[in-house]
């Protein structure tokens, strides 16, 4: 007992209570989902400890007590009975609505986002299409391919296999999904700051799935365009190979 209260401690003392630093729109949602939970959850287990607590110490026996004297004995206490059964109702179904409007905003696709970058996972890499500019990033055995991204607008992954199943799991993104072969997956991402992360598949593929990874690379905007342009004159150079 201890030893899951102080860790739950030591998780408490980060800003996110345990989760990971979120980089994007969404995952900030997941944030402030996770950080509502897990204070419900802390604030019903104090009040359950501190009601055994209470009741364990207020009616103890005490020296001098009549051992044969048995306290008041009740069939039932019905408003007590209505209260503990309604308020756990009013307190999920309060829960479950907070649930379905954050999953709703974590899960909503733009309809016209950006930037559409179709990700393909194969055995055992990824590759990276940006579809309107017509830039490709594949991985091979000997390369990890690197994804740069734009921040502060509206992302489309389009996620394909063509093989088995993956999973597109980028952990500072808080939201990870399958690659199913024949499944048209997508997410839809906003990133809020710049920086490098590192991107795995979290579903086994097979022998090599350990492999899989591959970078993250988000930048302003200008910078991103820059990028783009310079890999457009990279496939003209090469006659569009």
């Amino acid at each position: 007992m201890l030893a899951v209260a102080g860790a739950a401690l030591l998780a408490g003392c980060s800003g996110n209570l345990g989760a990971p630093e979120a980089v994007t729109e969404q995952g900030q949602e997941f944030t402030a989902l996770w950080k509502g939970f897990l204070l419900t959850a802390a604030v019903i287990g104090l009040l359950v400890y501190g009601l055994i607590l209470y009741a364990a110490f207020r009616y103890r026996r005490r020296k001098g007590d009549d051992p044969a004297k048995v306290p008041s004995q009740f069939q039932y206490q019905v408003p007590l009975e209505v209260l503990y059964t309604v308020v756990p109702v009013l307190i999920v179904a309060v829960l479950f609505g907070v649930t379905v409007v954050a999953q709703d905003r974590i899960t909503r696709t733009s309809p016209d986002p950006d930037l559409t970058v179709r990700v393909e996972g194969f055995q055992w890499q990824w590759q990276f299409l940006y579809v309107d500019e017509g830039v490709n990033v594949a991985g091979s055995a000997e390369t990890t391919p690197e994804l740069v991204l734009p921040v502060g607008r509206d992302i489309r992954f389009d996620l394909v296999s063509d093989d088995v199943n993956h999973s597109f799991w980028v952990p500072e993104f808080l939201e990870k999904r399958d690659l199913i072969p024949g499944v048209d997956n997508e997410i839809d991402i906003t990133l809020t700051e710049a920086g490098e992360w590192v991107g795995r598949c979290a579903e086994y593929c097979g022998l090599d799935h350990w492999k899989m990874d591959f970078t993250v690379r988000a930048v302003p905007g200008d910078e991103f365009d820059a990028w783009l342009a310079d890999q457009q004159a990279g496939r003209a150079a090469g006659g569009g190979s």
